[in-house]
């Protein structure tokens, strides 16, 4: 009797002890204007992972994104929905929104939050590249307004506003979202969120409830893993476009100077990091394809005579190319045209030119070297030439014949070559 009253006792202060642990610490992640791509899905994920096994009281994801790729999006709110700890999802700070994506991602968590000045909204699905018809647009119009309504019944969340988002792209900021019921509450900070989410009673799953114990708790940013950020970057259609520039480059460097091998190796890691990276965006093969014509296109004007007509082709193919290389209607899956195309389309075409001057350059400039770098070439008479002797000429002793006397120390000048002799003249 008294071993199971031990028993009890000790399960009893190990219960209690837990629930004091659980409300120690909370977990926070950062997801700052960044969009939802792979890495971005990865780092939340495994962050939820930790949370769970280390016994959070709960997690918190601070959100600032235009949105992003659906799949990464899904993985995201799957993980949410089925986790065994609060998430709380808070758009912050001031000026951050949750965008396409994002609205998915907030109303999923167990708690939505917003800071002063930030918004929410514009879901529609981006078309990522693909041409696809009415009849294909209208289903997946229709299964993401589906999966969206689901996400904002199991929350408690406004379902038609939800579909709004989707259907017609509405956005609003924190204060109308409070009112319309599509967030639970406005917090100005972190602290603050805790505190006012202090005792909530939190359904994780049906028939098990969670009281969040966060007020005072010490937060612990879990930061983004080096290959998460790497991964984050390589999504980045700027950096991707870069990549891929460099590694055009860097190829065709080495083929022109064989066996240099740095521009060789440098321009086979972009290109694999551009082509890894091209599985993430909407890419437009023509794109690529134009830009590779432009530099096939730079190289025929050092080999051809065009009078710039290839030059100008290159320019215009690598300039459309560059424009056309990531289709997307979507303002953060495009490339900037001002900061990114248009320096680089400078570049490449100021590179190109200067190493058409070089090659036209040494087209003109006069032979020294073999029979045509002798004629013309001056030296001294080293014997007296009546009419053959030796002459010096660059430092070369040679066999030559003059038309006239010319005595020896006498400056002279090839004015033609016969095999091994040369005919000079005195000057």
């Amino acid at each position: 009797m008294c071993k199971k009253a031990f028993l009890s006792i000790l399960l009893l202060v190990a219960s209690i002890s837990g629930v004091f642990a659980q409300g120690d610490f909370v977990y926070l992640l950062k997801v700052e204007d960044a969009s939802i791509n792979p890495a971005t899905a990865g780092y939340i994920v495994k962050g939820i992972d930790k949370a769970e096994q280390e016994g959070a009281s709960c997690l918190v994801i601070q959100l600032d994104t235009p949105g992003g790729l659906m799949d990464s999006m899904r993985s995201i709110v799957k993980r949410i929905l089925s986790a065994k700890i609060p998430i709380i999802v808070y758009v912050a700070p001031s000026g951050s929104r949750a965008g396409s994506a994002g609205v998915f991602i907030t109303l999923a968590g167990h708690i939505a939050a917003m800071a002063p000045g930030t918004n929410i909204g514009a879901a529609h699905p981006v078309n990522m590249g693909e041409e696809i018809d009415e009849t294909m647009e209208a289903k997946i119009l229709n299964d993401t307004v589906a999966y969206i309504r689901t996400i904002a019944k199991q929350r408690g969340k406004n379902e038609q506003w939800a579909e709004q988002a989707v259907r017609e792209s509405v956005s609003i900021k924190e204060d109308e979202a409070l009112k319309l019921g599509v967030i639970d509450l406005i917090s100005p900070s972190l602290e603050d969120l805790l505190s006012k989410v202090d005792g909530r009673q939190i359904v994780i799953a049906p028939g098990t409830e969670l009281t969040l114990t966060t007020k005072g708790a010490e937060v612990k940013n879990i930061p983004m893993s080096f290959r998460d950020k790497l991964l984050s970057i390589l999504s980045n259609p700027n950096i991707v476009y870069i990549l891929f520039m460099l590694g055009v480059f860097g190829i065709l460097a080495e083929f022109s100077r064989p066996g240099a091998i740095f521009p060789g190796v440098i321009g086979g890691i972009c290109l694999i990091l551009a082509f890894f990276s091209f599985q993430s965006l909407p890419i437009n093969y023509a794109g690529i394809a134009l830009i590779l014509l432009g530099v096939v296109m730079f190289i025929a004007e050092i080999k051809i005579t065009s009078y710039g007509i290839l030059s100008i082709g290159g320019v215009i193919s690598i300039l459309l190319g560059s424009i056309m290389l990531i289709d997307s209607p979507a303002e953060f899956l495009r490339i900037s045209f001002v900061n990114v195309i248009l320096p680089v389309v400078i570049f490449s075409s100021a590179l190109f030119l200067f190493a058409l001057i070089m090659v036209v350059r040494a087209h003109r400039r006069r032979p020294t070297t073999g029979r045509e770098g002798l004629i013309g070439g001056r030296g001294i008479a080293k014997t007296d030439l009546k009419p053959e002797g030796f002459v010096e000429i660059r430092g070369e002793l040679w066999n030559a014949v003059a038309e006239e006397t010319i005595k020896a120390g006498e400056k002279i000048q090839v004015k033609e070559m016969e095999g091994m002799q040369v005919k000079v003249i005195k000057i």
